[in-house]
Parts: C-alpha cells; sequence; structure tokens
C-alpha cells in the first residue's frame, strides 16, 4: 500500500485515521515508557543489576500480564472496546504519572516494577483492542496491506519514543531524575489516545451485541480455552502462534546477551555502550521490521501466510547462525536487523490470518492469547538465558555458555520451523 493508497482509506473510512492515531499515540508512549525504564533499571548507574535481576524485571513486567492476558480477551468480545481504548489510556496517564514521580524521589524498584507491570499490561491491552477493532473500519481485502502501514509507521513512532527517551536521558542524566523525566514525558501518548479513541461512538468497533454469553463471569473464565480452541481449529492461526512463539523464545536470550554486552566495559568498540547502544540496536530492528512491512504484502499473495512464515524463520536461523554467534556489539546490530525482518513478517501473516481467519466472537481473546504467547516465551527464555550465563561473567564473547546459547537459539528457530510444517499436513489431512 503507498501513501496515495493509505491516504485514500483515511478519506473513505474516517474510523482508520481515529484508530490509527491511537495505536500510533499508544506506541510511541510505549516506546518512551519503556526505554526510559530501561535507563532507570538496567543502565542507570545509581541501580546495579546483575543478569538475574535483569530476568526478575522483565519477569516482573510482563509475567502476571501474561498469565490473565487471555481472560482480558475475553472481555474484549464482551465489552464496548470503544469504551476500552478510551479508560485504559486514562488509566495509563495515572500510573505513568505516579511511576515518574516515584523515580525521581529515589524510591526502590519494586514499586516502580509494579507499577510499570499494570502500565504495560494496559498498553498491552490497547493494542490487542486495536487490533480486534480493525476489520470495524477496513474491509477484508485491505487488512494485510494496512496491517503493514501500521507496522511500519508504528515501530517508526515507537523508535521515536525510544529515541526521547535517550536524548532526554543524554541531556538530564543517567540517574533517576533524568529517567523520570522521561517516564513522565511517556503520559503525552495515552492523553493523545484517550482523545481519538473518545471520538467513536460506542460500540462502533464491536463486539456485537450477541457477541457474549448471559454470564459474564463464565465468558470471562472460559476466555483462555476457547481462546485456544479458536486458534487450533484454524491451521494458519496456528501456524504463526508457533512461529511467533519459537522467535520471542529466541528474541529472549538475544536480549539478555545484548544488555550484558552493551554493559561491559571491556568490550572494544567503536559503538556506544550502556543505554545509547541499547537504543541503537532497537533502531536496528526497527529498520528490520520497517523493511518486513514493505516485503510482506507482496509475499503473501504470491507465497501465501504458511509459506512466508516458513522463509521468515528459515532466515531468522541464518541470522542466529551467520551474525549473532558473533557476539559483538557490531554482529549483533546485524542479527537485530535480520531478526527484525524475520520476527516482523511472521507478526504481520499471524496478524492477518488471525483478522481473517477468527471471528469477531472470539478474536480479541485470541490477540490476547497471541500477547502471552509473546510474554512467557520471552521471559522464560531471558530467564533460562540468566541462570545459564551466571552472575559472575566479566566477557561474555569469550564465554563458552554464551555461544551454546546462541546455537540453542538456532536449534529452537529450526523446531519452530517443524512445527510449522507439521501442523500445515494437519490441516490437509
Amino acid at each position: 500500500m503507498n501513501d496515495a493508497s493509505f491516504r485514500t482509506r483515511l478519506r473513505e473510512s474516517p474510523g482508520v485515521g481515529k484508530l490509527t492515531t491511537v495505536r500510533f499515540a499508544g506506541q510511541f508512549g510505549d516506546g518512551l515508557f519503556q526505554a526510559a525504564l530501561s535507563g532507570a533499571i538496567l543502565f542507570n548507574p545509581e541501580r546495579a543489576t546483575n543478569p538475574a535481576e535483569i530476568a526478575a524485571g522483565f519477569a516482573v513486567l510482563l509475567v502476571p500480564y501474561s498469565l490473565v492476558g487471555p481472560f482480558a480477551g475475553a472481555l474484549l468480545d464482551r465489552w464496548d472496546r470503544r469504551s476500552v481504548l478510551l479508560w485504559a489510556n486514562i488509566v495509563r496517564i495515572v500510573l505513568i504519572i505516579t511511576t515518574a514521580v516515584l523515580l525521581c524521589a529515589g524510591v526502590d524498584a519494586t514499586p516502580l516494577l509494579l507499577l510499570a507491570l499494570a502500565t504495560v499490561g494496559l498498553s498491552r491491552f490497547v493494542l490487542a483492542g486495536a487490533s480486534a477493532s480493525l476489520p470495524h473500519v477496513v474491509r477484508q481485502s485491505w487488512l494485510v496491506p494496512m496491517n503493514s502501514v501500521l507496522a511500519t509507521v508504528g515501530s517508526g513512532f515507537a523508535a521515536a519514543g525510544a529515541g526521547l527517551a535517550v536524548a532526554v536521558i543524554g541531556v538530564v542524566g543517567a540517574g533517576d531524575l533524568g529517567s523520570g523525566i522521561a517516564v513522565g514525558l511517556a503520559a503525552t501518548g495515552s492523553v493523545v489516545g484517550a482523545a481519538a479513541a473518545a471520538r467513536f461512538r460506542p460500540r462502533s468497533l464491536g463486539p456485537g451485541i450477541g457477541s457474549h454469553t448471559d454470564s459474564p463471569l463464565k465468558d470471562v473464565a472460559t476466555g483462555l480455552k476457547s481462546g485456544a480452541q479458536a486458534v487450533w481449529r484454524s491451521a494458519g492461526v496456528t501456524t504463526a502462534m508457533l512461529g511467533i512463539g519459537a522467535h520471542r523464545i529466541v528474541f529472549g536470550i538475544n536480549t539478555l546477551i545484548m544488555v550484558l554486552i552493551l554493559r561491559e566495559s571491556a568490550v572494544e568498540s567503536s559503538l556506544p555502550g550502556g543505554l545509547a547502544g541499547f537504543g541503537i540496536a532497537v533502531g536496528a530492528t526497527a529498520v528490520g521490521m520497517l523493511l518486513a512491512a514493505l516485503i510482506t504484502p507482496f509475499a503473501v499473495p504470491r507465497f501465501g501466510r504458511t509459506r512466508t512464515i516458513a522463509a521468515a524463520l528459515v532466515l531468522a536461523i541464518v541470522a542466529q547462525l551467520g551474525a549473532v554467534s558473533g557476539l559483538t556489539q557490531t554482529s549483533l546490530l546485524i542479527g537485530a536487523f535480520l531478526l527484525g525482518i524475520a520476527g516482523q513478517s511472521v507478526k504481520l501473516s499471524g496478524d492477518a490470518a488471525m483478522q481473517i481467519e477468527i471471528d469477531d466472537d472470539h478474536r480479541g481473546r485470541v490477540f490476547a492469547l497471541q500477547d502471552t504467547v509473546f510474554n512467557v516465551a520471552f521471559v522464560a527464555a531471558l530467564a533460562a538465558a540468566a541462570f545459564a550465563v551466571g552472575p559472575d561473567t566479566t566477557d561474555l564473547s569469550r564465554d563458552p555458555t554464551a555461544h551454546t546459547l546462541v546455537f540453542v537459539g538456532a536449534g529452537i528457530y529450526a523446531l519452530g520451523l517443524a512445527a510449522a510444517v507439521l501442523n500445515t499436513r494437519r490441516a490437509r489431512r
């Protein structure tokens, strides 16, 4: 979809513009918030952390929401999604401001992580709601190219938010004050998102009036089961989930490796370390995601979603073995770029499959289930990698355990590819 086509979609359906505003504003604020929090916890000279503490921080941020995500998905299939988008953004404003104030005051990490847990959870809830609402403002034939445009521009907004956080911390300082100011600025994304969501009419984003049972408690309690059943009935969505799960496991391993290498003072590189280096790595991944968003709309109609996912996993194996295995800042940046292409290709193919093959009654809980696959796989892999590396590693590039983890990651991609092939054969039978 070119710029002219996208502008045409906006003119034909004003709802597209409002929904994309909700999504882009949320991604900008989320990128700013997460980068600022990374500066506060991972690269803050006032707060020293070892690999186990890094893993614990990610676990506190993501695992609890992952456990309730599918149940929240059932609410997206029952509650007015317009109200969800509005009130989730309003609550996020309060949580972000509170987090910023406490961070500037120098409080311990525990209350900060608990507040961040709730904030990131609401961010996932908003993104899942926006994805589930998209078919109500875009016709089916435009879903794949529209998803690509949203992913492309949305990644740019997230990267811009992260870049602003790095710039603010660079100007103010890498301590609690600089991180706190950057965190507070993240509330601007939620303010814009809430204003855009308020412009929708009630129920205009779904679900339908008859899209829930007579018992809301039963509907929520069975969200995980019904979401998983909907995924299993759709071979295309199952294949996407397998690819997403494999990618997020390896992404968790690689994230820990990247953070530790950037923190090592012994690493000789012309590239910056610390939070600035982490921002460059995020930027490399975002560029890869941008390229995937340009390629995928042409690959899916020509080769199909399943073959596109398989090709992306093959690319991921090559990137893991050829680039990430170097365990230097430069090789990891190349790996981040290539894995950004692979991971986003799988994600875009999966989003299209969920929006086309899953009915509106179950779409919200399936997108929430996808978030669960994302977060649990990422955190579990990061925690396992932290345990394997240990707390006393000083030169990760020479550590045989780190090299082993890289090859394990390639093997996980290969297993994901094999599982996707077997699932396709199951569907044909």
